[in-house]
């Protein structure tokens, strides 16, 4: 039934606003609250169903034989949560602040901030352990189900539909839009930006009417803590929101002045309560290792448009994919007459312009926090599906679409898939799928308004929802391995691999390495131990250096760190076992993991690794080759080639596999064998670069590591934020941890004094050394989270300060007016 043209409504009634009035209740009417619960379950629902039949589809975990575990997916999602999964169930090394299986010791808070933080990771703590990916895909299910049903509720908070499936619809549009299943899929922290754009502009909502201020506060909270990077980006957008809603607003709105800085207020304040977190993750990103500089290359228009159609796949493109009864409704508004002039012009121009700010150097930057990212440059794509949702039920808040409207709106719809041919993306499959559900959706707009054709215009519309959403997802599924990294799954091989280097685990007396071959880039999260390996956009540059300067390989520019198998580095970083050959190998007497040097400066490290790895050991442990380029008999042949890639024929054994060059990647250090025979030659791959060999004499490293063991710390205990070594008596020198020293370490109450990259402090006659660590930033966090805090507290008790005034005014008796005397008159 088509509703009556009205102005924008007045503020909601104080007593739920939450809920929307229903504009057609029938015979059998529905309150407003359980009419916006029924909404927003069903929304949620139909995201279920979308993306569990596009992956049954595609015959993609844990609905096939394809699996899921691509590029971060694999590399940190899974490995962080299982992380996570050891930290709830007492079986991590570390704690909240310090992760000490990763990286030599890493802080960690950072990486939780960015990977963990949402309210839903603990539920991953729910599964066992060997289902990690399962929970994960879980979580990715759960996320895209509470975008949808936080956009129905907004829709149902903004105006009434005509049929109250149309919210639901429409906020599984928003949740199902390119961006979510292709690219939201494999970086599930990114979801939780998508649930929090319409969080935002419900916070929006409220500064209009003033109402729930302390909600509204604790919602950009927990948006902002979930994921910042998205919630940034949700703000921007929900900004944009707010302020297409004042300049619709009728006049009897309150002053905008007065809304925005409602609004600000709840933004500054949820983001100080959030700060325990944001600050420390801010810190550790200017002092993690540089990754990918980019200029920024806005996308071909026809590309561009290309990914408004369902199923298409592309990395540097914007994944605008909305279903057809959002693109069409959308189309519509600009042409309805019954809609005010000033509704049509503002949401109509915001989604134009926010598109176009895609595309512009300057605004791009100003939605990716002012950096090029590294991978997709379309990030803020969710915001702009967003909004072309809300721009769909601004039309519809006054009834579905007149035919000519329609037609309208159609023929816009077709001038943009002509317009997208000459691209690539824009298959044959993607081109009919686009006009079936088009004509489809056309169809259901355009049957009469009476009630026995409303459950074939529900239908159509969700059938036709459903099926490019679940396309689109198949397609993605199908397409994702051949263009990102593609990766072994979790599964019994794995498990058996964690579960021998847990027997073999010692720590702290001894690390035990995830070795090689790798799973992932995150090995020593997902299987235990205590590497060297570790990706994450915090990877410190300390640590890429220090592992650099001795011989370790990477990949993504120095983040993605990878074990470093020497015997001299596992010496140096008291590596005890490591996975080798298909087992857990034995290292031999090696270090503990704090040792007293000599008093002196401490080592500089140069560009050789050899001569860096025999600075920091103290002594001479490698030979040059004969002019034959043979090695004495008996001596371990190591090659250091880090820019060349193919085989390396090794003196002993199957051959060796170099990935290095350019500067994404550098290939580590490696054995080629121990030296049997004067005869024996190994063979270097040819290419750019430097190519040196080196011959080990293990008899001059098992000295060297016995004198140091002679003086190093006779026991080692470590903690969640820290570690306390007991060292012989009389020491004297500096004490040595080895672990890279990260900002955020004292030791003795003092700064350490880094020595060659790693954790120091000079001693003297010193029977014991702690160290504790504390995350840079995270002191002045949680200053800022107590100043908010407080403002709300004041907020508060002077809110309370005036009702209880008004209560008093309202409740005494009007004075009476006296009247002068006889003898006065």
């Amino acid at each position: 039934m088509r509703t009556a043209p009205r102005t924008t409504p007045p503020p909601a009634p104080p007593q739920d606003p939450e809920a929307a009035p229903n504009p057609d209740p029938g015979p059998h009417p529905v309150s407003p609250r359980r009419a916006t619960a029924a909404a927003c379950a069903l929304a949620g629902l139909l995201a279920l169903a979308a993306v569990c039949a596009g992956d049954a589809t595609a015959r993609t975990f844990p609905f096939g034989p394809r699996h899921r575990s691509v590029n971060d997916l694999a590399n940190q999602f899974v490995p962080f949560h299982a992380h996570l999964w050891d930290l709830l169930h007492g079986r991590a090394d570390g704690g909240l602040l310090l992760n000490w299986r990763a990286g030599l010791g890493t802080s960690f808070l950072p990486d939780y901030g960015t990977y963990l933080s949402s309210p839903l990771a603990p539920l991953v703590a729910l599964a066992p352990r060997a289902d990690i990916e399962y929970a994960v895909y879980a979580l990715t299910l759960l996320k895209t189900a509470l975008a949808a049903a936080a956009t129905a509720l907004l829709l149902r908070r903004l105006s009434a539909a005509p049929a109250p499936w149309w919210p639901a619809v429409l906020g599984a549009g928003y949740a199902l839009c390119g961006w979510s299943l292709v690219e939201g899929t494999y970086n599930p922290m990114w979801l939780d930006g998508l649930i929090a754009f319409p969080l935002l502009c419900l916070v929006a909502e409220r500064a209009r009417e003033g109402a729930r201020p302390l909600l509204s506060v604790l919602t950009v909270a927990v948006c902002w803590t979930a994921n910042f990077y998205t919630a940034y980006m949700a703000t921007l957008g929900a900004g944009l929101f707010l302020l297409a809603r004042l300049a619709t607003a009728g006049p009897r709105e309150v002053p905008a002045p007065r809304v925005l800085l409602r609004a600000a207020g709840s933004v500054l304040l949820g983001v100080g309560l959030a700060a325990p977190v944001l600050a420390p993750v801010l810190l550790s990103t200017r002092q993690a290792h540089p990754g990918v500089v980019r200029d920024f290359e806005a996308a071909g228009v026809a590309d561009a448009l290309a990914r408004l159609l369902p199923g298409t796949y592309g990395f540097s493109t914007p994944a605008v994919f909305v279903a057809a009864p959002v693109l069409l409704l959308a189309a519509t508004l600009a042409f309805r007459r019954e809609v005010p002039g000033r509704d049509r012009l503002v949401w109509t121009g915001l989604v134009l312009a926010v598109a176009a700010s895609f595309q512009w150097g300057p605004t791009h930057l100003v939605w990716h926090l002012f950096a090029t990212p590294n991978g997709s440059p379309y990030r803020q794509t969710f915001v702009l599906a967003g909004l072309l949702v809300i721009a769909a039920h601004a039309g519809l808040a006054h009834g579905p679409p007149g035919r000519r409207p329609l037609a309208a709106g159609g023929a816009v719809v077709l001038a943009l898939t002509a317009a997208a041919l000459p691209s690539e993306l824009a298959t044959r499959p993607a081109l009919l799928l686009a006009v079936a559900g088009l004509a489809a959706v056309a169809g259901a707009l355009a049957l009469p308004r009476r009630r026995r054709y409303a459950v074939l215009t529900a239908l159509l519309v969700t059938g036709t929802l459903l099926g490019q959403a679940a396309a689109t997802t198949a397609y993605a599924d199908r397409a994702r391995p051949a263009h990102l990294d593609d990766h072994p799954p979790y599964g019994p091989r794995q498990e058996q691999r964690a579960a021998a280097l847990a027997a073999a685990g010692g720590w702290p007396a001894y690390r035990t390495d995830s070795g090689l071959p790798r799973v992932a880039g995150n090995d020593p999260l997902l299987l235990g131990g205590q590497g060297a390996a570790y990706y994450s956009s915090h990877t410190p540059a300390v640590l890429t250096g220090l592992l650099t300067a001795l011989g370790g390989g990477w990949t993504s520019r120095g983040r993605n760190l990878q074990s470093l198998d020497n015997p001299v580095t596992d010496a140096l970083f008291a590596v005890g076992a490591r996975w080798r050959d298909g087992e857990v190998a034995r290292t031999g007497p090696g270090l503990p993991l704090v040792t007293v040097r000599p008093p002196g400066a401490a080592p500089v490290l140069g560009r050789d690794p050899f001569r860096n790895q025999e600075l920091l050991l103290g002594a001479g442990v490698y030979s040059r080759p004969a002019a034959s380029g043979s090695c004495p008999v008996g001596t371990e042949v190591f090659l250091w080639a880090p820019e060349r890639t193919g085989e390396a024929r090794p003196v002993a054994g199957p051959p060796v596999r170099l990935l290095g060059g350019g500067p994404r990647r550098r290939a580590a250090m490696t054995s080629l064998g121990t030296q049997s025979g004067p005869d024996a030659r190994p063979g270097v791959p040819p290419g750019k670069g430097p190519a040196e060999l080196r011959c080990l004499h293990h008899d001059r490293l098992r000295a060297a590591v016995t004198a140091l063991r002679d003086r190093s710390a006779v026991s080692v205990r470590t903690t969640a934020t820290g570690l306390t070594a007991r060292l012989p008596g009389g020491a004297a020198g500096t004490a040595v941890v080895a672990a890279p020293a990260i900002p955020g370490w004292s030791c003795q109450g003092r700064a350490p004094e880094p020595y060659a990259g790693l954790l120091a402090v000079r001693i003297t006659g010193t029977a014991t050394v702690s160290c504790a660590f504390r995350p840079p930033g995270l002191t002045a966090g949680l200053a800022a989270a107590g100043v908010s805090v407080l403002v709300l507290l004041g907020a508060g008790a002077a809110a309370r300060a005036q009702r209880l005034r008004k209560r008093r005014t309202s409740s005494s008796p009007p004075a009476a007016h006296s009247r002068p005397s006889t003898a006065e008159a």
